[in-house]
């Protein structure tokens, strides 16, 4: 074996991109991974996490697979680089070369061994697992088949090479160990001080290890994402200048006009957002009806409050695609950021496949701008996923404002996982949590609460009191709902008979249903008696892009006051800046009725005249497999016929529907008879959902939020204890990879295929040409602007394309795309051919 000192660069080559040679790149990482982790008070164990992450590259058996294919025309084209235990590798490719657990045994060796009151073992646990998992995503600490962690730990030298890539490692690497292990008691008690305020604060020992958990994830998320950065050569973007963005916030919110009641009470919230953005860092409501102006508002709080408290960025959680194309947009406009974005990011459209290459994580969208909108899915991901992709954005959520537009919409089955999530952002984190809805829903009142409830203050309702909340509404009371719903419930031609009638009368009219097919039947039995000009279609089968076009054609002829029938899924419910004389909506859950009615005489254009909200109740709809929406349209009947009682309680004559106390029952009753579902629930006979992919849902009862903290089910916990060191009082047993693989934002997870249509074929054309040669940067900003051109397709839509070969990959990078002749200008996605192929241009 060459001595250290002797040994020529050329052998110690790093595969994160051409001509780079490992101790740069371990340096470069290092330095990313402190300066990412110094948002907690990490920053030396950012940098040390970064510094060993891939030690055993220093391996003669490495070092000679990279130079076996350094001729080649691209080591980054032509090299697997996640060759050791990829989580999404799950076909266990023979002949892998281990890299990654010499680092994490050397943090092992020297933090373990240390282990004065557990601490040593505490902090080597934390940061070895990040160090092994760099390329998998989080493995267990321990899981029904034993000790995988210890394990790990126990692997014999001849196969991580530990002590080869000691003896080998290059000088300027050697000397930065030295620093840690010659100073391990130092950097044991920093870590402790710096986590202390947990141990103190919080006595339940499950909230404690869920915490300890995500404090894992974060210094995890540091390392994939400096790892990424620095082989993609891209640097960590500067922090906002908030001045510059408050002053052009300022200056254009002097151009909306105060004329009108319903702008005056705008102005009203907005200048109380103002108002209340000096107050503390915590979590808070703000409760605005539909049409209140939620999202000036809430972005007039959040820049002066990350002005005020010196944060990195905010982050806008939404709902829907939909919302966060027109929000994305009237964001820029206010801060003059229309013609280079540079300082906002929408990212709704997960173009990362799931079975990534090197190359997509290079890519990979890692929310670096100021301002970044995303989706409750794409949020949900980055905490509880599975492998490197979502993780890599995590420690983002750190020292910022994190805004949550329609918080309603949370999954049920997340709630506790969510509730616990932003206790520690807020509590130790330095975030502030901003919950905005016209429905707020009582996430601190949840019947479990030893599983978690949010930790809201009770005077942080940034609107005021209950009177107060009770007086906005009334102020912007502009629609009555009506129940229209009858037993067993509407015929088809009864319901097309009832919406031609209310669209002849307003001519303008909104219809909402439930799913894709009962909108596209309604559509087409419309469709031959209406102008057709005047009848338009909307869903998520068609691509962001296409529907901004129609969403703006429609805002045109409502402005010119010309007939509109627009028959819509619920995209167009929540925060869509739109507005008819009348709404049909589809029965559903009395949070969804709220937003449709938001829909309705908006900006109350009809003077002292109220629109209307009309609910029915189609017979033929098929909600077999919507079991949520099905559970909604139970309780909000039930709603409905308590409604005299209600008013009679609070001494009215009559209740709005839409009032915040009829919209807490409702809550109360859905939560009830949901309680048992909100841990994310799994039971070992039940239907596989993301796990058909993996097979590996436990053979036992438990759930994601036992699995992510204590993981007392699994019957392995007094083994580990023991393998441990029985003095220990510290050891965490979270079994991350396991949760992970079984963790699905929603029941039958999507995938995202880009529309061979419009401008989306001049995108494909450039994707495809970056993959030939591969370009990190140009790579990266073509998948930010192909997300406008996606739709994301369910699995057995996704199986229905690939028989007909209606889809097709890109250069093997995982990311597809869909032949136009299964793209309806009408309809958008189609199973079956539709239009005529046009000139292929790539």
């Amino acid at each position: 074996m060459p001595d250290n000192k002797q040994k020529t660069k050329e052998q110690t080559l790093a595969i994160a991109r051409p001509e780079q040679f490992l101790y740069q790149h371990l340096l470069g990482v290092a330095e990313k991974a402190k300066q990412l982790a110094q948002k907690m008070n990490l920053g030396e164990f950012g940098y040390l996490i970064g510094l060993v992450h891939d030690l055993g590259k220093y391996s003669q058996e490495f070092q000679r697979y990279i130079l076996s294919i350094a001729n080649t025309k691209s080591i980054i084209g032509n090299l697997k680089y996640d060759e050791d235990e990829d989580a999404y590798d799950y076909k266990k490719q023979k002949g892998k070369i281990d890299h990654s657990t010499a680092g994490a045994q050397w943090i092992w060796n020297v933090f373990e061994s240390f282990n004065t009151k557990g601490h040593g073992r505490f902090i080597a646990q934390i940061l070895s697992v990040c160090v092994a998992s760099h390329h998998s995503g989080l493995i267990d600490f321990t899981n029904e088949t034993g000790r995988v962690f210890i394990k790990r730990m126990e692997k014999d030298d001849e196969k991580t090479h530990l002590s080869e890539c000691l003896h080998s490692c290059d000088a300027e690497i050697s000397m930065q160990m030295h620093r840690f292990e010659s100073n391990r008691q130092e950097f044991i008690k920093q870590f402790f001080d710096t986590i202390q305020p947990i141990f103190i604060c919080e006595k339940d020992t499950s909230v404690q290890a869920f915490y300890f958990g995500l404090l894992t994830k974060f210094l995890f998320s540091c390392l994939i994402d400096a790892d990424r950065l620095d082989s993609a050569e891209r640097d960590i973007e500067h922090k906002a200048n908030w001045d510059e963005l408050i002053v052009a916030y300022e200056n254009n919110v002097k151009n909306f006009s105060s004329v009108g009641s319903i702008n005056q009470v705008r102005q009203n919230i907005s200048q109380v957002c103002l108002t209340k953005a000096s107050t503390i860092q915590g979590v808070y409501r703000l409760t605005v009806p539909t049409g209140g102006g939620k999202t000036y508002s809430s972005l007039r709080y959040a820049l002066h409050h990350a002005k005020k408290h010196n944060l990195d960025r905010i982050i806008y959680v939404i709902p829907f695609t939909s919302i966060i194309e027109q929000n994305a947009d009237q964001i820029r406009k206010i801060l003059n950021d229309e013609v280079d974005s540079k300082w906002v990011l929408e990212h709704h459209s997960n173009l990362e496949p799931e079975q990534q290459t090197w190359h997509s994580k290079l890519a990979c969208e890692n929310w670096d701008k100021p301002i970044v909108l995303t989706t409750m899915v794409q949020f949900l991901e980055v905490l509880f996923g599975a492998g490197t992709r979502g993780v890599r954005r995590l420690h983002q959520l750190t020292n910022s404002v994190l805004i949550f537009d329609e918080i309603q919409s949370l999954p049920i089955r997340c709630f506790h996982l969510f509730c616990n999530s932003i206790n520690f952002l807020t509590a130790y984190a330095k975030s502030t949590v901003v919950l905005c809805t016209a429905t707020q829903p009582s996430l601190d009142a949840l019947q479990d609460k030893k599983k978690g409830c949010l930790n809201i203050p009770a005077k942080n309702e940034l609107m005021g009191e209950s009177n107060e909340l009770d007086q906005l509404f009334d102020d912007l009371s502009r629609v009555e709902v009506e129940n229209y719903c009858k037993t067993p419930g509407w015929e088809d031609d009864q319901v097309t008979e009832f919406v031609l009638d209310k669209f002849n009368i307003t001519k303008s009219l909104l219809v909402i249903a439930n799913t894709k097919s009962s909108a596209q039947k309604l559509f087409l039995a419309c469709k031959e008696q209406v102008d057709k000009n005047a009848i338009f279609y909307l869903s998520t089968n068609l691509y962001p892009a296409h529907r901004k076009s129609r969403f703006d054609l429609v805002r045109e002829r409502l402005e010119a006051e010309k007939p509109v029938l627009c028959i819509s899924t619920q995209l167009i419910e929540a925060g869509v800046d739109i507005s008819f004389k009348n709404v049909i909506r589809y029965l559903a859950g009395l949070d969804s009725i709220a937003q449709a009615a938001g829909r309705c005489n908006r900006h109350a254009e009809m003077g002292d005249q109220k629109g209307k909200v009309f609910i029915i109740n189609p017979k033929n709809e098929n909600l077999v497999s919507l079991e949520e929406i099905k559970i909604g349209q139970r309780i909000s009947e039930r709603v409905f016929r308590e409604l005299p009682d209600l008013a009679a309680y609070y001494d009215k004559s009559e209740i709005d529907v839409l009032h915040p106390e009829t919209i807490k029952l409702y809550f109360k009753y859905y939560f009830k008879e949901r309680a048992d579902e909100m841990a994310y629930p799994l039971r070992s006979n039940s239907r596989l959902s993301r796990c058909e992919i993996w097979n590996e849902r436990p053979s036992y009862d438990t759930d994601i939020l036992d699995l992510l903290s204590e993981n007392e089910t699994n019957g392995t916990k007094d083994l580990y204890k023991q393998t441990l060191d029985k003095q220990s009082l510290i050891w965490l047993r979270q079994a991350f990879k396991t949760a992970g693989r079984n963790f699905a934002t929603i029941e039958a997870p999507t995938k995202p295929l880009i529309i061979d249509h419009g401008e989306g074929k001049k995108i494909l054309a450039e994707l495809c040409g970056f993959a030939k040669e591969f370009n990190p940067k140009g790579f990266y900003e073509m998948l930010r602007k192909a997300q406008r051109y996606t739709v994301n397709i369910y699995p057995n839509d996704w199986q229905q394309l690939q028989k007909v070969k209606a889809i097709t990959e890109i250069q093997g990078e995982g990311i597809f795309y869909l032949n136009e002749r299964h793209y309806s200008e009408e309809f958008g996605v189609s199973n079956e051919e539709v239009s005529k192929m046009s000139a292929e241009i790539f």
